[in-house]
C-alpha cells in the first residue's frame, strides 16, 4: 500500500473489525442509538428533584401523586439508590466530576452535597460530606463557582438555587432571574439581553420564580410586575415542555425545573408531573442518570457518513424512512426554529441545531448517490434537503458563522457561532451544491462562512470547537477536534492548498504525541507521571483530517497515527470512550459510539483511496 508502511492486512483487518462492531450496535430498524455516560451531576440534580417532590408532595393533601402513580415508599427507595450511587462514586480528592471518567469540579460537587442534604441523610455520610466541603473550600466556595462561569448565569444560578433549596447557601447568593422576559414573543428574546443562553428559558422561568418566592425584590414595582407574570410565564414553560416531559431530553435542566416548582408549592402542576415522569423513566438500573436520553440521530448520521467515507452503500445499512422522520416539519416550540432542521435525537425533547442538520444533509446526500435509490426516495430526499438547506441559511449569524440553535444570541459562550458548526454547515451545503452553487444565497453563505473560519483561526494555526473539549488541557479546550473538523471542510471544498488550511495541517502534525496518537494534555501528564495518553477519538479525527492534505510531507505522521489506531482496534481500545463531549453549560459527557464511529471513518478513508470509485470490497480498495 503506497501511502503507508503499515501491513495492508492489518489495516484491512482492523477496519473490518471496527466496521462489524459498529454494525452490531445498529438497531434492527436501521439506526444507531448509542449510550451516553452516566453522570454524577445528573444523578445529583435528579435526586434533589425527587427529594423535593417527596417532601412537598406528601404535604399536599390535594395531590394524589403517590396514591395514584407511585407509592411514597417506592419513591424513597429510588432516592436512596441515587444517593448510594453518588456515595460510591466520590473521587479521591473529595469531589465529584460530571462523568465517571471526569476530574472533580466545584459545580458537580456542590450539587452532590445539596442532594445529600435534601435527602436528610448527611449524618450517615458525614465523612463523605466533610471531604466534599474541604474540596469546595479549596475551590473557592460560592465565589469560586461564580468565577467558573463568569457572566453566564445559565448554570451558576441553578446550582446555587439547588443549594439554597437544600439550605446550604442563603437565597441572597442566588441572582434573581428576570422570568418575566419569557412572556415576550420568542422573536424578541435575542434583543433583551437574556442572562442565560437560548436553550435555558425553562430554567430562567422556574428558578427565577423560586428565587422570587423565597427572596422577593425590594423594588415594589418589580415585585408587582413579577407577581403578575408568574402564571403567564408558567404557561410559556408548559408550552415549551415536550411530550416526554424532559426539556431537551436533559436530566439536569428538567430536574432544576421540577425541584423549583415542587419547592414553591406546585407539585401538582402539569409541568412538574410530566418532568417527574421523565426523571423516573430516565433512571438507570444502577440508580444513576445520564446527562441526556440519547443522541440517536447524531449517532446515526455519524455512522452513515463514516461508512460512506469508506465507500460503503449506506442504503444497505441504514433506514432512510427513520432519518427523514427525524426532520422537524413545524415551527419548534422550544426555540421558535423554522421547519427543516434535525435535532440530536428522534425523541420529542430534541431541538433542531446546526450540527445535526448538516450531519443529516450529508447522510441523505450519500443515500441519494446509492445505485439502489429509487425515484420516489430521490424525490423525498430532495424535498428534505431543500428544507434543511433553507433552515441553515436562516440560522447563519451576521459574523458569517453558524450558532447552535438561535440566530443572533451571540452574547454568551454557547450561543455564539462555532467553528466546528460552521465547518460542518459548509460541508453539508457543498454536498448539495449541484444546481445551487451559483445562486446568491449559496455564494453569500460560503463566502461569509469561510471568512468566519479564517478569522477565528488561532495564531498557532488551530481552531477551537464549541461543543467538544479536553479535560487535560488548560481552559478545557479541544483544538484537535476543532482543527480536524475545519480541515475536513477544507478537504471537501477542495481548499487544502489555501494558507489557513496549510497552517492547520502543520499545527495538527506538530501536535501528535510521541506514541503516534493525539489527545491528552499537561493535566494527565501531571497526574500519571507519564507522557501524554492519546485517545481513540482524537487520534481518529486527526488521522482522517491529515489524510485530506494530499501532501507527502504529512505521510510519516499519518503512518504513525494509523499504526496507533490499528493497534488500538486489535486491543479493543476502540470500544473505550473518553470524556471529550461538552453538553449544555460545559457539562462533560462521553458517548459509547464515538471512538468506534470515528475509527471506522478514519480507517475506512485510509482504505478508500478513491472516494468516488464504484462500490467494491475493502480488499479491492487496497489496490485502487
Amino acid at each position: 500500500m503506497p501511502e503507508t508502511e503499515l501491513d495492508s492486512n492489518r489495516l484491512l483487518a482492523a477496519y473490518e473489525k471496527a466496521r462489524l462492531d459498529l454494525l452490531e450496535q445498529r438497531q434492527p430498524e436501521g439506526y444507531w442509538v448509542g449510550e451516553l455516560s452516566t453522570s454524577a451531576l445528573s444523578t445529583a440534580t435528579a435526586v434533589s428533584a425527587l427529594a423535593l417532590i417527596e417532601r412537598h408532595g406528601a404535604m399536599d393533601a390535594k395531590s394524589g401523586r403517590f396514591q395514584n402513580e407511585l407509592l411514597e415508599s417506592e419513591l424513597s427507595e429510588l432516592i436512596v439508590r441515587g444517593i448510594q450511587w453518588l456515595a460510591d462514586h466520590q473521587n479521591e480528592d473529595g469531589g465529584w466530576g460530571d462523568t465517571d471518567k471526569s476530574y472533580s469540579n466545584i459545580s458537580t460537587t456542590m450539587l452532590a452535597v445539596a442532594a445529600f442534604h435534601l435527602t436528610g441523610v448527611p449524618c450517615k455520610h458525614a465523612d463523605l460530606l466533610e471531604r466534599a466541603e474541604v474540596y469546595i473550600d479549596g475551590q473557592g466556595g460560592v465565589p469560586g463557582l461564580k468565577r467558573r462561569y463568569g457572566k453566564d448565569k445559565t448554570f451558576a444560578v441553578p446550582i446555587l438555587a439547588n443549594c439554597a433549596l437544600a439550605g446550604i447557601v442563603p437565597w441572597k447568593s442566588v441572582s434573581a432571574l428576570p422570568f418575566e422576559l419569557a412572556c415576550l414573543p420568542q422573536s424578541f428574546y435575542r434583543f433583551v439581553r437574556m442572562p442565560v443562553v437560548s436553550y435555558a428559558i425553562p430554567a430562567l422561568v422556574a428558578i427565577g420564580q423560586a428565587r422570587f418566592f423565597n427572596a422577593p425584590p425590594l423594588n415594589p414595582i418589580l415585585r408587582v410586575v413579577r407577581k403578575f407574570c408568574v402564571e403567564k410565564s408558567l404557561q410559556v414553560l408548559q408550552n415549551m415542555q415536550p411530550a416526554s416531559g424532559g426539556y431537551l431530553e436533559a436530566v439536569p435542566l428538567t430536574s432544576f425545573v421540577v425541584m423549583s416548582l415542587a419547592a414553591t408549592g406546585r407539585v401538582d402542576h402539569p409541568v412538574t408531573r410530566q418532568g417527574f415522569d421523565f426523571l423516573l423513566s430516565a433512571m438507570r438500573e444502577d440508580g444513576s442518570w445520564p446527562i441526556d436520553t440519547n443522541l440517536a440521530t447524531w449517532n446515526t448520521t455519524l455512522a452513515m457518513n463514516a461508512l460512506a467515507g469508506a465507500g460503503e452503500d449506506v442504503s444497505e445499512v441504514a433506514s432512510l424512512d427513520w432519518l427523514l422522520s427525524c426532520q422537524h416539519r413545524e415551527v419548534h416550540p422550544f426555540t421558535g426554529a423554522a421547519p427543516g432542521g434535525w435535532g440530536w435525537s428522534d425523541l420529542s425533547g430534541a431541538v433542531p441545531d446546526a450540527d445535526d442538520t448538516p450531519g443529516a444533509l450529508l447522510a441523505i446526500a450519500e443515500w441519494a448517490r446509492s445505485p439502489s435509490c429509487s425515484a420516489d426516495d430521490k424525490k423525498r430526499i430532495d424535498e428534505a434537503a431543500d428544507a434543511g438547506i433553507e433552515w441553515l441559511f436562516g440560522l447563519q449569524n451576521h459574523d458569517g458563522g453558524w450558532p447552535t440553535f438561535c440566530r443572533g444570541w451571540g452574547k454568551l459562550p454557547f450561543d455564539r457561532s462555532g467553528t466546528d458548526l460552521t465547518a460542518h454547515a459548509l460541508r453539508a451545503l457543498h454536498g448539495w451544491r449541484e444546481g445551487r452553487a451559483e445562486s446568491p444565497p449559496y455564494v453569500a453563505a460560503f463566502d461569509a462562512g469561510l471568512a468566519f473560519i479564517e478569522k477565528t483561526q488561532r495564531s498557532d494555526g488551530s481552531w477551537l470547537p464549541l461543543w467538544f473539549g479536553n479535560q487535560d488541557i488548560e481552559g478545557e479546550e479541544n483544538p484537535i477536534y476543532g482543527t480536524a473538523k475545519v480541515l475536513m471542510a477544507y478537504r471537501d471544498l477542495g481548499l487544502t492548498d489555501t494558507n489557513p488550511a496549510r497552517r492547520g495541517f502543520e499545527w495538527l502534525m506538530k501536535s501528535q504525541n510521541g506514541d503516534g496518537g493525539w489527545g491528552g494534555g499537561p493535566a494527565i501528564e501531571a497526574r500519571s507521571g507519564k507522557g501524554r495518553i492519546s485517545s481513540v477519538e482524537e487520534t481518529a479525527l486527526a488521522v482522517e483530517a491529515l489524510r485530506g492534505a494530499g501532501d507527502d510531507k504529512f505521510q510519516p505522521a499519518i503512518t504513525k497515527g494509523l499504526a496507533w489506531l490499528v493497534e488500538a482496534v486489535e486491543k479493543d481500545r476502540h470500544l473505550e470512550s473518553s470524556p471529550i463531549g461538552f453538553y449544555f453549560a460545559k457539562l462533560w459527557y462521553h458517548e459509547r459510539l464515538y471512538p468506534l464511529t470515528f475509527t471506522v471513518s478514519a480507517l475506512g478513508r485510509a482504505l478508500n483511496c478513491k472516494p468516488a470509485c464504484p462500490k467494491q470490497t475493502a480488499a479491492a480498495r487496497l489496490t485502487c
